[in-house]
Formats: structure tokens, C-alpha cells, sequence
């Protein structure tokens, strides 16, 4: 089973940490959607977002997003908010696995407040507020991350243990694929 698997969640949600794990694991190739995005127009995330404004940067991410999704044995992480817009999601749904990794409002404030790099979508809320718009945030994003095949609780992807067992259910799933 060659088909790719995208990784979406809410930022911090632990793709990136889950994705290079398991797909060094499994043997597949890794590509964080964000990274390429970056590497191809030699900016980063929040450049391109203030550059081009949201709608702008979201049709770049339409457009890496079925580049790379045309790949086979990839593992790919996408942004926080790709499945959230266009045909995104069908896409990914109808050309590979979607798994989605549920984490907490906490966890993921505690791993935003503690990131090295900040998103543009949050750089500029106060700690104070920032669980009440990850809050609003996730109610909109919901809908079409629950749309995914698949669903991890990924509170703990940070830990050695929790990766292995992600890594196992996913080789599960694939299997189940086949």
C-alpha cells in the first residue's frame, strides 16, 4: 500500500513529531506541508501570510498539498488549517488515508506558548486568551477534521512510548487497506 497518509490536526497537535517518526519507521519519505511550502518559494509561513494575505497563501497550500499528494509512500503532515479550505479534504480523503490527531485546548496552548517558532494565526493573542481562540478556532475546524478516516488522541505524541503506538496503529491501518 503505497498511497500516501496525511496527518491533519490543529496546530501542535503533534503531526510533525508523529509524521517523522512513523514514516522513518515504516520506511516512507516524510514531508511537513508547511516545510515544503517553504522550501519551494523560499519564505516562511508567516511571510507568505502577510505577503499574500490568507486567501493567498491558502491557494498555495491547495496547490503543494495535491503536488505532494500525488507522491506515493509519503507521510505527510499537513498545516493546521489545509483541510479547512477548498477541496482540500475530499482530496485527501479520495488519494490516501486521512488520520485526524486530536489533542487538548491545554496541551495545545502549553505547546504554542513553548514553540520556538510562532504562527501567524496566533502571534499576536496574549497567553491569556489564547484558549479561548483555540477554542473558536477548533469550532470552525472541526467539522472538516472530523471528516478524516481515521482519529489518534495525540496529547502524549511527545513521548517515546506514544509515538511507537501510533507508528503500530498506523502500520494497523494499512494493513487494513490492503
Amino acid at each position: 500500500m503505497n498511497r500516501p497518509i496525511f496527518l491533519i490536526g490543529f496546530m501542535a497537535a503533534g503531526k510533525t513529531s508523529l509524521g517523522r517518526y512513523a514514516a522513518r519507521r515504516m520506511g516512507r519519505e516524510f514531508i511537513d506541508l508547511d516545510y515544503y511550502i517553504e522550501s519551494r518559494f523560499r519564505k516562511n509561513i508567516s511571510q507568505l501570510f502577510s505577503e499574500r494575505g490568507e486567501t493567498g497563501f491558502r491557494e498555495i497550500e491547495r496547490n503543494m498539498l495535491h503536488e505532494v499528494g500525488e507522491f506515493n509512500n509519503v507521510l505527510i503532515a499537513t498545516g493546521g488549517g489545509t483541510p479547512c479550505f477548498f477541496d482540500n479534504m475530499t482530496y485527501m480523503n479520495e488519494r490516501g488515508i486521512t488520520i485526524f490527531l486530536t489533542c487538548s485546548v491545554d496541551v495545545i496552548c502549553h505547546r504554542l506558548l513553548v514553540a520556538k517558532i510562532r504562527r501567524p494565526l496566533v502571534e499576536k493573542c496574549s497567553p491569556d486568551k489564547l484558549p479561548s481562540l483555540i477554542n473558536d478556532m477548533l469550532k470552525d475546524r472541526l467539522p472538516f477534521y472530523t471528516q478524516a478516516q481515521y482519529e489518534f488522541t495525540a496529547d502524549e505524541y511527545d513521548k517515546a512510548a506514544a509515538l511507537a503506538l501510533a507508528t503500530e496503529q498506523l502500520q494497523e491501518i494499512i494493513k487494513q487497506q490492503v
